[in-house]
């Protein structure tokens, strides 16, 4: 079984500390605190969102106006 990633720590223990668990979140640097390092390869891991393929750009460009009304499809 895979251990669980960083950000689903961050996520976990955020949810702890919403719940009134006294804990804190390190500040950067600090020692055992994720580093810039740990970050970028969480990215290289990170699960791609399905059907989220839109570029920011190709979604403005899908964006038309309607009577002087924006609407913007996503």
């Amino acid at each position: 079984m895979a251990k669980k990633g960083l950000y689903a720590n961050i996520h976990a223990k955020r949810k702890r500390i919403k719940a009134g668990s006294k804990e804190k979140m390190r500040k950067p640097g600090t020692k055992g605190a994720p580093t810039a390092a740990n970050f970028k390869r969480a990215a290289k891991t990170a699960k791609k969102k399905k059907g989220w393929t839109k570029t920011k750009k190709e979604s403005i460009d899908q964006s038309i106006t309607l009577n002087n009304m924006s609407i913007i499809w996503l």
